[in-house]
């Protein structure tokens, strides 16, 4: 609840289906209700006007007017938590990856098969990220709100010296992290130690998350397949439907492992799986960053790297779009510095280079 009251939800969708089903779940719920519908975003202007809601859900294919503008335009006057609801498809995920960019806090997929059944068997994760989107922190990303001038060019990053050559990066990140992933790896240079990335999301969007990045990044990235040799100046990105973690190969270096083994925090992905690989594998060669994200996956993690050599860092709760999993790796003493986002890649590198002392917070 927020402050003693329900949580006040519109639901946008044109199908009267998925209305009625995102309704029920909703209203069965004690600390949320919906207070608004609406078949398409002209009628929801009104509606959310009237109602004020703290959460939307949205979908993303949407008459009369494009969903990517109507999201665009809340978030410029009346910044708003919003929930996209996406078909798992190449398209719907591209769609719904740029409603994120644009401010969306998270994505909820939407069944192929058996619609009534599959929304219901997602009751308890819709109304999760519900709850979390209640708690987050919105609004339009910088880099979309039209300047009257350019933003000067930046300077040509320095040459860092890699004084930790064979250190290995490790991430996690949930609600939010998407576009806090974009900052963090789009400022790295392309000679970086290799990164390993946990981002939540649902399975047929880590690989157009993947390329998008890709095209951001000076680093190459991928989503990650099982096996691969794990390089500097490359970002693995876990994909939707299996853990991610590291092992020896035969000839002694790293390579990538997946499998489709239980959830864990509820999650698959889980960064904690993640997370133990570094601690049991590399010590004090890992590095940990933890950003944006609702829930405690990568705490406990974290703190095992911690107490076997790494160095970590985690997002501040100031630029957090929900200061949970950070927020819960700080609690447990599991990392070394608190960051603002825009200076975790800055402070990242310089321990790389040997300019940052491993101090505590």
């Amino acid at each position: 609840m927020i402050q003693g009251r329900k949580i006040r939800v519109a639901v946008v969708d044109d199908s009267t289906l998925i209305r009625e089903l995102l309704g029920k779940i909703i209203n069965e719920q004690p600390d949320m209700e919906v207070v608004a519908y609406a078949p398409d975003p002209v009628a929801a202007r009104e509606r959310i006007r009237e109602s004020n809601p703290d959460v939307i859900t949205l979908d993303v294919e949407m008459p009369r007017m494009d969903g990517l503008e109507f999201l665009r335009r809340l978030m410029s006057l009346r910044p708003t938590p919003v929930l996209m609801i996406s078909s798992l498809t190449a398209a719907g995920s591209d769609t719904a990856l740029r409603a994120l960019e644009l401010g969306a806090v998270d994505c909820i997929a939407k069944p192929q098969l058996d619609i009534s059944r599959g929304m219901l068997d997602y009751a308890e994760m819709i109304c999760d990220k519900i709850r979390g989107a209640a708690e987050a922190r919105v609004r339009l990303p910088a880099r979309f709100i039209p300047r009257d001038t350019p933003p000067p060019a930046a300077p040509p990053p320095a040459k860092l010296v890699w004084l930790r050559r064979d250190a290995v990066i490790v991430v996690g990140a949930s609600t939010g992290g998407t576009e806090a992933l974009r900052e963090f790896l789009s400022a790295l240079p392309a000679d970086t130690p290799p990164v390993l990335v946990v981002q939540h999301m649902p399975e047929n969007f880590t690989l157009s998350f993947a390329r998008r990045l890709d095209q951001s990044c000076a680093m190459t990235v991928c989503e990650a397949s099982h096996g691969q040799p794990v390089l500097a100046g490359n970002v693995y990105i876990a994909p939707g439907h299996s853990h991610l973690s590291l092992r020896r190969a035969a000839n002694g270096s790293l390579e990538t492992v997946l499998d489709q083994n239980e959830p864990v925090n509820r999650h698959r992905p889980a960064v904690d799986v993640l997370f133990d690989s570094a601690a049991n594998l590399l010590g004090k060669r890992a590095v940990g960053v933890i950003l944006t994200g609702m829930g405690k996956d990568g705490a406990a993690g974290m703190l095992r790297m911690r107490e076997a050599g790494a160095y970590n860092i985690g997002q501040d709760q100031a630029s957090c779009v929900v200061y949970g999993m950070p927020r819960a790796a700080y609690e447990i003493g599991a990392v070394h510095e608190v960051v603002p986002l825009g200076q975790i890649a800055e402070r990242l590198l310089a321990y790389l280079a040997g300019k940052s002392t491993r101090e505590s917070v």
